[in-house]
């Protein structure tokens, strides 16, 4: 922290900020005559309904600033980092890491590994608990930081220190426990990866975990993403159809068990294993309170949950004129987004496509959809006839910017492919069926 404080970075309009006069570039000093070292303090400082605000203009001015507001309202200010104090980076090495098989030449921000329980705690950010100092651990239960959520991957310590390549994480287990005696509430992942920690090895991660429950509340699996830039890395295989299969049917007996001595199915796998093995996706009572989902477990269920709120009363019986509209997703999910092309079968002039994009940039084997470039999309749809407009999934774009992961943005994508587009909630959440064909 600089002597004048946190620089802000942006003011929201209408905040309490924005109405007091804080713009960009301006510096937060102290809260009620406390200095805050991170975002955690800065929040726990903001929640009183009257605060002495000091603040330093770009110009050296100092303001000091009453403020009366409504307890926990937000004043509005976004720092230059989100913890306002250097984000916490990981200090692993890990043989399954993504980052560490993309390209060269990406945007910076694409190539940042945090590993911050801050970040864990406010946005639900997955770390590895390899980088906290005691002085951090205590700081958890103290302010009781939950829930958090951690990247567990197996409980074995010598092959977690394998896995992660980081001498601090192999007593995985032993943080975990502690935490679960002070009642923090923890979600885990596991990315399998065929031949390393699958097999015996989840069986036993899966019931160490479980016997933490209820502190330890949920457990995803996760297939290892792997790309075709892989060069000099430790060797690892993707998930085969069958191997997502032995997934599926070894998870669903924990479940079942589970469900049964818990009242939870606790452990849960991502969807991709049921797409990979071609297997239906499991009911919405299956994924109980979806815990999940940023592991992308149920996300396929939430979207056809939402498809089947929709009613054929919802539509027209015929358009004025035709209009065709183009659906892009990546290659497994393709099953699914056809059933919701299928909806519009009964409208007169009304053409829906589907078309699957296969993933070039990273490699065959990355088939989801929040994966897909520009480029792939360009190469894959330049001698399609794509109709009047292009429905692109809000997966693949970076949020509030329509820029996809290769820099290439949505007004590109319309002037390239000379076709309409409209970015849209993959799950069809707050969506009609007016906002599928609706030019």
């Amino acid at each position: 922290m600089e002597k004048q404080g946190w620089k802000i970075k942006d003011v929201k309009k209408g905040s309490i900020a924005d109405q007091i006069g804080l713009e960009k570039g301006d510096r937060v000093s102290c809260i009620n005559c406390e200095k805050f070292k991170d975002v955690l303090d800065y929040r726990y400082l903001c929640a009183d309904e009257e605060l002495e605000l000091e603040a330093f203009k770009e110009n050296g001015d100092q303001w000091l600033i009453d403020i009366e507001k409504d307890y926990d309202e937000d004043l509005g200010i976004m720092f230059e980092s989100p913890t306002i104090s250097p984000e916490k980076r990981c200090s692993n090495r890990c043989i399954f890491c993504f980052i560490d098989q993309m390209p060269k030449g990406m945007r910076s921000s694409l190539y940042v590994k945090d590993d911050d329980y801050r970040l864990s705690f406010l946005h639900g950010n997955f770390i590895t608990l390899t980088n906290l100092t005691e002085r951090e651990i205590e700081r958890i239960e103290k302010q009781h930081l939950s829930p958090l959520y951690v990247s567990v991957h197996t409980t074995d310590p010598v092959l977690r220190e394998k896995m992660v390549r980081c001498n601090q994480g192999r007593n995985i287990l032993e943080t975990l426990k502690r935490l679960a005696s002070v009642d923090i509430e923890m979600h885990g992942q596991v990315v399998l990866c065929p031949g390393i920690n699958d097999g015996t090895v989840l069986n036993q991660t899966i019931k160490d975990l479980a016997e933490l429950w209820p502190s330890f509340k949920s457990l995803a699996v996760v297939p290892v993403g792997i790309t075709r830039y892989r060069e000099n890395q430790f060797p690892l295989t993707a998930v085969t159809s069958q191997g997502a299969q032995d997934i599926i049917e070894s998870v669903g007996r924990w479940q079942a068990k589970f469900l049964k001595d818990l009242g939870t199915r606790f452990v849960f796998p991502a969807d991709e294993f049921f797409l990979k093995a071609g297997i239906d996706i499991p009911l919405d009572y299956s994924y109980e309170e979806y815990p999940q989902t940023e592991n992308g477990v149920g996300l396929i269920r939430i979207l056809l949950n939402n498809l089947e709120k929709w009613t054929n009363t919802d539509l027209p019986l015929k358009l004025s004129s035709p209009v065709t509209v183009s659906l892009v997703t990546g290659n497994l999910a393709k099953p699914y987004i056809e059933k919701l092309a299928h909806f519009f079968n009964t409208v007169e002039n009304l053409k829906v496509k589907v078309w699957d994009i296969e993933n070039i940039f990273f490699g065959k084997e990355v088939t989801v959809s929040g994966l897909i470039c520009g480029k792939d999309m360009i190469d894959s749809l330049s001698d399609k006839e794509l109709g009047d407009l292009l429905i692109i999934p809000d997966v693949m774009v970076r949020d509030g910017k329509d820029l996809f992961l290769d820099d290439y943005t949505r007004e590109e994508i319309e002037d390239i492919l000379q076709v309409k587009t409209k970015v849209i909630n993959s799950l069809l959440e707050g969506v009609t069926p007016f906002d599928l064909f609706s030019l």
